[in-house]
């Protein structure tokens, strides 16, 4: 299943639905440690303050000044690296 990107009620989230397990729940934030593959590479994308995982999706969370217009093509291939 292709990688599908929805916005939530927060402009400064979006939902990527991964159609597989990703675990969770688990939140990680930008600046902490983290062992979970998949969050490491997202928290070091330029502007993404955090990331929450569960279910069959990724939620993530990006600063007020993020672009979602380059963020999400970088997260959505993170996502099908790791999942797809």
């Amino acid at each position: 299943m292709a990688v599908t990107a929805e916005p939530t009620p927060n402009p400064n989230a979006m939902k990527f639905t991964v159609g597989r397990s990703v675990g969770g729940p688990a939140t990680h934030a930008a600046g902490t440690d983290t062992d979970d593959p998949v969050a490491a590479a997202l928290l070091v994308l330029p502007g993404v303050t955090s990331v929450f995982m569960t279910a069959d999706f990724v939620t993530v969370s990006k600063s007020a000044v993020g672009d979602w217009a380059s963020l999400q093509p970088q997260v959505v291939d993170i996502l099908t690296a790791h999942f797809g």
